[in-house]
């Protein structure tokens, strides 16, 4: 499918990641992007006056809400699921419970009540693609984020599901396993650099016309997800030296 002309919704899209995936479907000619937040306020004063860029309040946690937000965006064509939660936890930490569920319920349920919401919307309209913004944590856990980790792991194993129960209604699902990512999330944990959110956006977008089911959008995850191919245990080593 093409970029131009799209109608994309972005999760968690006023700030990072998002808002460098809607910045490059506007570059790409998107016909309107709907982006999404917990905070419409913040979504206006992100995006001032863009004409294509409509604001919409958006809790994934809620099903409730998911649904809202499909029947706000019934002319979709393309839904990233970008929005995420980072505790910073290990799993064996005294709060580790609660933070574990703070990030599967965004995580993990967030991407699964949006997927449910939206299928039938991208099926109306053609079939349309579902990017799941997804982490190396996936692969194999990081134990300084194990829990995070963990939720990014169960919704790789979402992704594939959602991927099969769709092929027939001629959606796209890909998993994007990104590397370390320049963002306010991610900044109290820059070990090994970190890339720009343009370029992680601009090679999801260009995994989506050339209809990828897995894409691994810049060099360190490229270079995991060549090593987890070979021998996936190296790379849980490798990952259980970042405590």
């Amino acid at each position: 499918m093409r970029i131009e002309g799209a109608r994309a919704v972005v999760t968690g899209a006023n700030r990072g990641l998002g808002k460098a995936l809607v910045e490059a479907f506007l570059e790409r000619g998107a016909a309107c992007v709907y982006a999404a937040g917990r905070n419409r306020d913040a979504l206006k004063e992100a995006f001032g006056d863009q004409k294509r860029v409509i604001p919409v309040a958006l809790d994934v946690t809620s099903d409730r809400s998911a649904v809202a937000a499909s029947r706000i965006c019934r002319d979709a064509t393309v839904l990233v699921n970008n929005a995420g939660a980072l505790t910073h936890s290990k799993l064996m930490e005294a709060d580790a419970l609660d933070n574990a569920r703070l990030e599967m319920e965004t995580n993990y349920w967030g991407v699964l009540h949006m997927c449910r919401a939206f299928a039938p919307v991208l099926a109306g309209n053609g079939g349309g693609a579902i990017v799941n913004i997804l982490s190396m944590g996936a692969l194999a856990n990081m134990p300084f984020v194990g829990s995070y980790c963990a939720s990014k792991a169960a919704t790789w194993s979402l992704t594939q599901g959602i991927r099969a129960e769709l092929a027939d209604k001629g959606t796209l699902v890909m998993g994007v396993i990104a590397g370390p990512i320049q963002t306010d999330m991610a900044r109290e944990h820059e070990r090994e650099g970190r890339y720009p959110g343009s370029m992680i956006a601009n090679a999801t977008l260009d995994g989506i016309e050339a209809r990828r089911t897995t894409l691994y959008p810049d060099p360190r995850s490229a270079q995991v997800g060549a090593d987890f191919a070979r021998d996936h245990f190296a790379v849980e080593a490798s990952f259980a030296k970042f405590l």
